[in-house]
């Protein structure tokens, strides 16, 4: 028997999906967990588990493991993707003993995961992604609105309020890696930077080639 089993790979939860390498499955006896960055990190009892079956889309890239549960807070569609062989992934997660683990005590560990459960899988607050959502969506409509409003339109509606918003994104998530504080305002109570690192660092290398890109284009007006 195996103590645990760990793999990389994506994951699918409701409508939202993490592309391999974003995802992260590790199984032991008493725990199962997929930490698939902003997408969401679920963490599951044996006693919350119905299934865990071989899931199939399409053929090589969308082959995976379907996970049906009963936590409420979740969404029921859970898939984490993998291109190794799906028996191979469903024997080495029996192996660990978690499947048959399903009689054992709570223990005080167990009841912290259950806290966890009932706060959702979303590692951000609200109140932060909606202050982002918002902020962005103006600082993009400050350019837009003005673009579109001219007779005639020439080049791209590129301007400060674009070059705001991808520097607020880009600054933001450098703030979170480096500073405890400002990590406490963007991640729930009970959530760590490892659950979201990998999404951070691609919001860093994407928005900060966005910013110099936008940077150039209004220079040279």
């Amino acid at each position: 028997m195996s103590e645990k089993y760990t793999l990389t790979g994506g994951a699918r939860i409701g409508k939202a999906n993490a592309s391999y390498p974003l995802a992260n499955l590790y199984v032991d006896k008493d725990v199962l967990k997929i930490n698939a960055s902003i997408v969401g990190n679920l963490v599951f009892l044996p006693k919350d588990i119905i299934s865990i079956e071989a899931y199939t889309s399409i053929p090589i890239i969308g082959n995976g493991i379907k996970i049906k549960h009963r936590v409420e807070k979740y969404n029921s569609e859970v898939i984490f993707w993998t291109f190794k062989n799906l028996e191979t992934v469903l024997n080495e997660i029996k192996n660990t003993g978690f499947l048959e683990n399903t009689n054992s005590e709570l223990s005080e560990h167990d009841f912290e995961i259950i806290e966890r459960q009932n706060k959702g899988g979303f590692p951000i607050k609200k109140g932060a992604v909606l202050f982002f959502v918002v902020t962005w969506n103006f600082l993009f409509l400050y350019d837009i609105v003005p673009f579109f409003l001219q007779e005639k339109p020439e080049g791209f509606p590129i301007g400060i309020g674009m070059n705001l918003a991808v520097g607020l994104v880009l600054i933001s998530s450098i703030l979170v890696l480096v500073s405890e504080k400002f990590r406490k305002l963007i991640l729930k109570e009970d959530r760590e930077i490892n659950d979201i690192k990998g999404f951070i660092y691609l919001l860093i290398v994407v928005c900060g080639l966005l910013f110099i890109q936008f940077t150039i284009v209004n220079s040279s007006r």
